[in-house]
């Protein structure tokens, strides 16, 4: 991931791990303004709906976070979905988020 900082690029390799541990269709991982990361992937049970980016984010809300530095998704979508997208923005409107395919490979960031 040449066009990825060291730090951004641990984001994809961690959000590509957790998305490969569960067998999920995608995995997330978010840092904070401490550089601490928080990482998920999408739950879908049959009360609660969480695409991983937004339960990487709630991870880290739930731990006190008040900002986030960066953000990465991996995922086979073509496009980071739009309610993680916003709870990212939520916390930190100018914060990166990386979407990465599931080999890894940077698609696009926002």
């Amino acid at each position: 991931m040449p066009d990825l900082q060291p730090e951004d690029a641990k984001l994809v390799t961690l959000a590509r791990s957790a998305r490969g541990r569960t067998g999920a269709p995608e995995g997330a991982a978010v840092r904070d303004t401490d550089g601490r990361t928080y990482v998920a992937a999408s739950v879908a049970l049959p009360s609660l709906r969480l695409s991983a980016l937004q339960a990487a984010v709630a991870a880290a809300v739930s731990s006190g976070v008040e900002g986030l530095e960066a953000a990465a998704v991996v995922s086979a979508a073509d496009a980071v979905e739009a309610d993680g997208l916003a709870a990212v923005h939520d916390l930190t409107p100018s914060a990166p988020v990386h979407l990465a395919g599931p080999d890894g490979v940077l698609r696009t960031t926002v």
